[in-house]
Protein backbone atom coordinates (compact mmCIF):
# COMPACT_ATOMS: atom_id res chain seq x y z
CA UNK A 1 0.00 0.00 0.00
CA UNK A 2 1.32 3.28 -0.99
CA UNK A 3 1.64 5.44 1.73
CA UNK A 4 -0.10 9.21 1.58
CA UNK A 5 2.17 12.20 2.96
CA UNK A 6 1.00 15.78 3.54
CA UNK A 7 3.19 18.42 1.77
CA UNK A 8 4.31 19.50 5.54
CA UNK A 9 5.59 16.04 5.89
CA UNK A 10 8.22 15.83 2.53
CA UNK A 11 8.99 19.27 4.15
CA UNK A 12 10.60 17.39 7.32
CA UNK A 13 12.47 15.15 5.11
CA UNK A 14 15.41 17.34 5.02
CA UNK A 15 17.70 14.71 5.35
CA UNK A 16 15.90 12.30 2.80
CA UNK A 17 16.86 11.95 -0.73
CA UNK A 18 14.35 10.21 -3.11
CA UNK A 19 13.00 10.44 -6.88
CA UNK A 20 9.90 12.22 -7.44
CA UNK A 21 7.27 11.68 -10.19
CA UNK A 22 5.09 14.56 -11.03
CA UNK A 23 1.80 13.92 -13.07
CA UNK A 24 0.72 10.64 -11.67
CA UNK A 25 -2.88 9.53 -12.93
CA UNK A 26 -4.69 6.69 -12.03
CA UNK A 27 -3.70 3.25 -10.42
CA UNK A 28 -0.06 4.27 -8.20
CA UNK A 29 0.51 0.96 -8.24
CA UNK A 30 0.88 0.69 -11.71
CA UNK A 31 2.95 3.69 -11.56
CA UNK A 32 5.39 2.61 -9.13
CA UNK A 33 5.82 -1.07 -11.56
CA UNK A 34 5.95 0.81 -14.38
CA UNK A 35 8.74 3.06 -13.02
CA UNK A 36 10.45 0.14 -11.76
CA UNK A 37 10.43 -1.51 -15.21
CA UNK A 38 11.41 1.64 -16.82
CA UNK A 39 14.61 1.93 -14.61
CA UNK A 40 15.42 -1.50 -14.88
CA UNK A 41 16.00 -1.35 -18.60
CA UNK A 42 18.07 1.22 -18.01
CA UNK A 43 20.27 -0.15 -15.89
CA UNK A 44 19.61 2.37 -12.77
CA UNK A 45 18.19 -0.45 -10.30
CA UNK A 46 20.59 -3.18 -9.58
CA UNK A 47 21.06 -6.40 -8.25
CA UNK A 48 17.56 -7.18 -8.78
CA UNK A 49 16.13 -4.33 -6.48
CA UNK A 50 13.20 -2.03 -6.61
CA UNK A 51 11.03 0.03 -5.21
CA UNK A 52 7.88 -1.18 -3.15
CA UNK A 53 4.86 0.44 -3.18
CA UNK A 54 4.84 -0.05 0.75
CA UNK A 55 8.23 1.94 0.67
CA UNK A 56 7.14 4.95 -1.65
CA UNK A 57 4.94 7.94 -1.00
CA UNK A 58 2.02 9.60 -2.91
CA UNK A 59 0.82 13.39 -2.23
CA UNK A 60 -0.78 16.60 -4.29
CA UNK A 61 0.55 19.09 -4.74
CA UNK A 62 -1.31 22.45 -7.02
CA UNK A 63 -3.60 19.78 -7.69
CA UNK A 64 -1.07 17.92 -9.07
CA UNK A 65 -0.68 13.98 -8.03
CA UNK A 66 3.04 12.84 -7.38
CA UNK A 67 4.66 9.69 -6.39
CA UNK A 68 8.02 9.88 -4.13
CA UNK A 69 10.29 6.52 -4.70
CA UNK A 70 12.52 7.19 -1.33
CA UNK A 71 16.52 6.19 -1.62
CA UNK A 72 17.00 3.50 1.07
CA UNK A 73 19.64 1.22 1.61
CA UNK A 74 17.14 -1.91 0.63
CA UNK A 75 16.96 -0.27 -3.32
CA UNK A 76 20.28 -0.43 -5.09
CA UNK A 77 20.77 2.50 -7.99
CA UNK A 78 23.61 3.44 -10.16
CA UNK A 79 23.32 6.88 -9.56
CA UNK A 80 24.87 8.29 -12.01
CA UNK A 81 22.40 6.46 -14.41
CA UNK A 82 19.47 7.37 -12.66
CA UNK A 83 20.35 11.28 -12.94
CA UNK A 84 20.43 10.82 -16.42
CA UNK A 85 17.33 8.84 -16.85
CA UNK A 86 15.78 11.73 -15.11
CA UNK A 87 17.00 14.43 -17.35
CA UNK A 88 15.94 12.35 -20.33
CA UNK A 89 12.29 11.42 -19.30
CA UNK A 90 11.57 14.84 -17.63
CA UNK A 91 9.58 16.24 -20.14
CA UNK A 92 7.30 13.03 -19.87
CA UNK A 93 7.59 12.36 -16.08
CA UNK A 94 8.47 15.71 -14.57
CA UNK A 95 11.09 13.94 -12.43
CA UNK A 96 13.23 15.99 -9.85
CA UNK A 97 15.34 15.33 -6.39
CA UNK A 98 13.29 15.85 -3.26
CA UNK A 99 16.14 18.22 -2.02
CA UNK A 100 15.35 20.27 -5.33
CA UNK A 101 11.33 19.87 -4.72
CA UNK A 102 11.34 20.43 -1.13
CA UNK A 103 12.85 23.95 -1.28
CA UNK A 104 11.37 25.00 -5.14
CA UNK A 105 7.91 24.37 -4.81
CA UNK A 106 7.46 24.02 -1.51
CA UNK A 107 8.99 26.93 0.42
CA UNK A 108 12.31 25.21 1.74
CA UNK A 109 12.61 22.10 4.62
CA UNK A 110 11.11 22.90 8.59
CA UNK A 111 14.24 22.67 10.15
CA UNK A 112 12.76 22.94 13.75
CA UNK A 113 10.84 20.25 15.14
CA UNK A 114 7.43 21.17 15.58
CA UNK A 115 6.17 18.50 17.78
CA UNK A 116 3.67 20.03 20.32
CA UNK A 117 3.65 18.50 24.18
CA UNK A 118 0.98 16.11 24.49
CA UNK A 119 -0.19 14.15 28.01
CA UNK A 120 -0.32 10.45 26.59
CA UNK A 121 1.20 8.80 30.18
CA UNK A 122 -1.18 8.43 32.52
CA UNK A 123 -4.13 8.29 30.10
CA UNK A 124 -6.53 5.29 29.32
CA UNK A 125 -4.16 3.28 26.91
CA UNK A 126 -7.00 2.30 24.35
CA UNK A 127 -5.56 3.04 20.83
CA UNK A 128 -8.69 4.97 19.62
CA UNK A 129 -8.15 7.20 23.65
CA UNK A 130 -4.22 7.88 22.52
CA UNK A 131 -5.02 9.19 19.56
CA UNK A 132 -7.83 11.41 19.96
CA UNK A 133 -5.85 13.02 22.45
CA UNK A 134 -3.16 13.59 20.01
CA UNK A 135 -5.38 14.29 17.36
CA UNK A 136 -6.43 17.19 19.10
CA UNK A 137 -3.33 18.33 20.44
CA UNK A 138 -2.01 18.83 16.89
CA UNK A 139 -5.15 20.54 15.89
CA UNK A 140 -5.17 22.87 18.88
CA UNK A 141 -1.43 23.83 17.35
CA UNK A 142 -2.51 25.03 14.01
CA UNK A 143 -1.36 21.24 12.68
CA UNK A 144 -4.45 20.02 11.29
CA UNK A 145 -3.32 18.29 7.99
CA UNK A 146 -0.85 16.33 10.20
CA UNK A 147 -3.22 15.05 12.60
CA UNK A 148 -5.41 13.48 9.37
CA UNK A 149 -2.13 12.36 8.10
CA UNK A 150 -1.21 10.83 11.60
CA UNK A 151 -4.68 8.96 12.06
CA UNK A 152 -4.29 7.37 8.61
CA UNK A 153 -1.36 6.06 9.90
CA UNK A 154 -1.92 4.81 12.72
CA UNK A 155 -5.31 3.00 11.24
CA UNK A 156 -3.11 1.67 8.69
CA UNK A 157 -0.17 0.19 11.19
CA UNK A 158 -0.41 -3.58 11.81
CA UNK A 159 0.21 -3.20 15.65
CA UNK A 160 -0.31 -1.38 19.36
CA UNK A 161 3.57 -0.98 19.28
CA UNK A 162 3.68 0.75 15.74
CA UNK A 163 0.76 2.84 16.13
CA UNK A 164 2.29 4.17 19.15
CA UNK A 165 6.08 4.98 17.71
CA UNK A 166 3.38 6.86 14.93
CA UNK A 167 2.05 8.88 17.39
CA UNK A 168 5.75 9.72 18.37
CA UNK A 169 6.45 10.60 15.58
CA UNK A 170 3.76 13.52 15.43
CA UNK A 171 3.78 14.83 19.56
CA UNK A 172 6.21 15.06 22.34
CA UNK A 173 4.64 12.78 24.77
CA UNK A 174 4.46 14.05 28.20
CA UNK A 175 2.60 12.74 31.25
CA UNK A 176 -0.29 14.01 32.66
CA UNK A 177 1.11 15.00 35.96
CA UNK A 178 3.32 17.19 33.90
CA UNK A 179 0.36 19.20 32.38
CA UNK A 180 -1.45 19.54 35.68
CA UNK A 181 1.97 20.86 36.99
CA UNK A 182 2.47 23.31 34.40
CA UNK A 183 -1.76 24.66 34.35
CA UNK A 184 -1.20 24.81 38.54
CA UNK A 185 2.45 26.28 38.82
CA UNK A 186 2.77 28.29 35.85
CA UNK A 187 5.36 25.71 34.53
CA UNK A 188 7.94 25.95 37.48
Amino acid sequence: MIKTIATDGLRRMKDSEGLIIQGCGGDLHEWVYGINDELTKAGVLLDGTEFKPEDCYTFTHEGTSCLLFPFTNTVKLAMGRLAMWRLETHGAFGGTWLSDYVPNRLGGFITEPQKPDCPLIGQDSNIYNLVGIASQTLKENGLAEQAKEMCDRVFASGSYDEALGILCDYVNVTSIDEEEAEQQFGGM
